[in-house]
């Protein structure tokens, strides 16, 4: 039988793997990148830089153009990327119900994940509207400041206090125990709009009020003129995985209509996803009696 190691996989970890990932992640928020560039935002050498981007165009997943030597993303991290949705079981299975979500109620439908203290936007369906919120797949956003975020950081609590087991992080190790509470009473929370929830004591009642409403709103928190509202998605254990949210512009989602229908169509569809994944709310509703 083969031994479990007890150290931390970030112990294992290779730096010129690293580093070639944190590249990658640059163009997350760049479209294109010289050499100079990439090395002064990595903190790296210009030629350990060089190498790096070599290594990456060699495997397809960084392209130069010729005409202005700026590097950019290549093919193989599109086909990567369709390869994880084709694997993952909850894309796979929100994809049908994101679509009916955001036709049914003309809004702009998205499925989220927690990673850290950040939502990671893993899917999105526009509706048919001429005017709408664009798509944020792949993009990560503070999860105080959205409506995504707060149900998955109210569904992460939640989590704890039920003694589940919390999803791996990023570097493939599980957060520490403890109370979620806790940690974000203590943090400093970045301010987007005057209506960010900045304040952490008042960032935790909301999030204490969401469990209880059974899912959160974003009163252009984020964004001016951007209202959302999201609700948990759990698997068979009860455990809060995901969320579903509809985002739409201030003038069609003024606050009857953000807790009146859309909170019906969004709780309705993440229910129904939850329900595929296994779960059985009268079941877990007796078991926490």
């Amino acid at each position: 039988m083969a031994k479990t190691s007890s150290k931390p996989k970030s112990e294992y970890a290779i730096q010129t793997v690293s580093n070639a990932l944190r590249m990658l992640e640059v163009f997350h928020e760049e479209s294109e990148m010289g050499v100079s560039d990439l090395a002064r935002r990595l903190g790296l050498h210009k030629n350990n830089a060089f190498r790096l981007l070599a290594t990456l165009e060699l495997a397809g997943y960084i392209q130069q153009t010729p005409a202005t030597e700026l590097y950019h993303l290549g093919p193989r991290c599109l086909e990567l990327g369709h390869a994880f949705a084709r694997s993952h079981t909850l894309m796979s299975q929100a994809r049908p119900i994101l679509e009916k979500l955001a036709r049914d109620a003309g809004e702009t439908a998205h499925l989220g994940v927690l990673s850290g203290r950040e939502v990671v936007h893993l899917d999105g369906v526009l509706p048919e509207q001429l005017v709408l919120t664009g798509l944020r797949v792949g993009n990560r956003l503070d999860a105080h400041a959205t409506a995504l975020g707060k149900t998955l950081l109210a569904g992460e609590i939640a989590n704890r206090s039920l003694g589940l087991a919390p999803a791996e992080t990023d570097s493939g190790e599980t957060p520490a125990p403890g109370s979620l509470e806790a940690e974000l009473a203590g943090a400093t929370l970045a301010r987007y709009t005057e209506a960010t929830l900045a304040d952490a004591t008042k960032l935790v009642e909301e999030l204490r009020a969401v469990q209880l409403q059974g899912y959160a709103t974003d009163l252009e928190e984020y964004s001016p003129g951007l209202r959302c509202v999201a609700a948990p998605v759990r698997d068979a254990s009860a455990r809060v995985i995901g969320a579903l949210s509809l985002s739409g512009p201030a003038m069609r989602l003024d606050e009857d209509a953000l807790h009146r229908a859309a909170a019906q169509a969004v709780t309705a569809a993440a229910a129904a996803l939850s329900a595929e994944l296994g779960y059985e709310a009268s079941a877990a509703l007796s078991a926490s009696v």
